[in-house]
């Protein structure tokens, strides 16, 4: 929440200075630095949701490495219990775990498939509301498991809240594993 309130005092300093400069005519100018505001947004809410699930992993005595490189250059958001263990051939594989994070996840849940190769099942945490049914059919199909918080479960139809992972049903997952 304190986050959010500087994060807007700072932006509509910055903001409002550009705005008041006007842009005379330039619609090319204007829209490229809409886009850049919109997309520093979204990275920033993207981001402060890793840093509380961070905090909460913390909090609960996890183990985890956050955006570790796996193959292929990838950064996956969290490997559980860590990137040690991930790239240790001997270190069984159904041990670990992947978290990827995207507050909004439309299409791009995809990019969470080509993350962290050892891992069969991977998770993704969203605060997306409501994703279709063929979207989280497709989605358990390639073996990426949705994790959703609690109170937005209710937004899914009772097929897809079955199949649904909360956060508390998460971090007891990787406490089991560790």
């Amino acid at each position: 929440m304190i986050e959010e309130i500087l994060f807007r005092t700072m932006e509509k300093h910055i903001i409002g200075e550009r705005l008041s400069q006007g842009f005379d005519g330039d619609v090319d100018g204007f829209i490229s630095f809409s886009l850049s505001v919109q997309n520093r947004r979204k990275s920033r809410a993207g981001l402060a949701l890793e840093n509380h699930l961070e905090i909460l992993f913390q909090e609960c005595g996890i183990n985890y490495t956050r955006t570790p490189m796996t193959e292929n250059k990838s950064k996956p958001d969290f490997i559980f219990p860590g990137v040690e263990q991930y790239h240790n051939p001997a270190f069984n594989s159904d041990g670990l775990t992947m978290l990827g994070v995207k507050s909004s996840c439309k299409d791009r849940w995809r990019q969470v498939l080509a993350e962290a190769d050892r891992i069969k099942r991977k998770h993704l945490l969203t605060l997306e509301a409501a994703i279709s049914k063929s979207q989280t059919d497709e989605m358990n199909a390639k073996t990426l498991q949705l994790v959703v918080p609690e109170k937005l479960h209710n937004t899914y139809s009772l097929e897809q809240q079955a199949w649904l992972m909360n956060v508390s049903e998460f971090t007891q997952h990787v406490q089991s594993k560790q």
